[in-house]
């Protein structure tokens, strides 16, 4: 305290620098966010995988990276019997990319038993054009055996672009429609045809229960592939014996994206394993490796 002129007695109040208030808020607001990352990461750690399931839709996955595909199951069934059919009648990838650009155009690669006029198939072929019976187009199978037939006498198909090609065959109002899917249907061909290994499979929103239809599984494999070297294991399941990694990549993905439709729980090749009760999971290295030139399912 000191005296003024005038007599009275001045005194001075201590003030905190304004510095130190924001300092303090700051403080606060870490250590708040920090106890609310640990929390998340603690729910994380005990809920995280369910609550990823929940939220995944159901669907698969042709190729990775900023390349992946994303296909639904109807799709990916759809794809692995073309290039399963394909793979059968020892085609070039050429005539798969021309096939998947064409049965996008068509019919966003489902099989439709509608269409233009008497357009069926996931082709969209007409009984009325030559193509076949109706009930004989509905089935993939089939329908993709005639379009390589009629795409296989097409001149230099391999060397003219893709809509070309495709229009060759097809005689569409519009051929150059199918110019749009080339780059993805080459993509496609890539994962489906094992160019790159264990780049398709597949996850489902309920489990797959119940044993596995091993004898319907062998018989539309042998449809789509031709005669398979199959056999029983001891315990429910199969082993198909396979010539050529790559092939077995294509059968390996056929079986994935028919895992539903023939209660496949999990699939083994090469090394690695798809489960379905994990499927988003994708392929992962496998503990117990099928034998070599052998896929193993359940």
């Amino acid at each position: 305290m000191r005296t003024t002129s005038s007599g009275r007695a001045a005194s001075y109040s201590y003030q905190r620098p304004s510095w130190r208030r924001p300092l303090i808020v700051l403080g606060v607001i870490l250590v708040v966010v920090a106890l609310i990352a640990v929390g998340a990461y603690a729910a994380y750690q005990a809920y995280g995988r369910y609550v990823q399931r929940l939220l995944t839709v159901p669907g698969c996955q042709a190729g990775t990276g900023v390349n992946a595909i994303g296909l639904d199951f109807g799709e990916a069934a759809d794809a692995a019997t073309i290039a399963g059919v394909a793979a059968r009648d020892r085609l070039p990838r050429d005539a798969l990319t021309v096939a998947y650009a064409t049965a996008w155009q068509e019919s966003k690669l489902e099989n439709l038993d509608y269409g233009d006029r008497d357009s069926v198939g996931v082709f969209q072929q007409r009984p009325s054009e030559g193509w076949g019976p109706r009930r004989e187009l509905e089935n993939p199978v089939y329908a993709t055996s005639k379009f390589f037939g009629a795409l296989v006498k097409v001149p230099r198909y391999r060397r003219i672009p893709i809509y070309q090609a495709a229009q060759d065959v097809q005689h569409s109002a519009d051929g150059f429609a199918y110019a749009q899917y080339g780059s993805m249907a080459a993509q496609m061909t890539v994962a489906f045809t094992g160019q790159d290994p264990h780049a398709v499979w597949c996850w489902y929103s309920r489990k797959i229960s119940g044993t596995a239809r091993t004898d319907a599984a062998s018989t539309e494999l042998a449809q789509t592939f031709g005669p398979q070297q199959a056999r029983a294991r001891a315990d429910p399941g199969l082993i198909v014996q396979v010539t050529g990694a790559r092939r077995g990549w294509v059968i390996a993905a056929w079986l994935v994206s028919h895992a539903q439709q023939y209660r496949i729980s999990y699939v083994a090749y090469a090394g690695y394993r798809w489960t379905a009760a994990d499927g988003a999971r994708g392929w992962a290295p496998s503990d117990s490796p099928s034998p070599p030139g052998s896929i193993q399912l359940g």
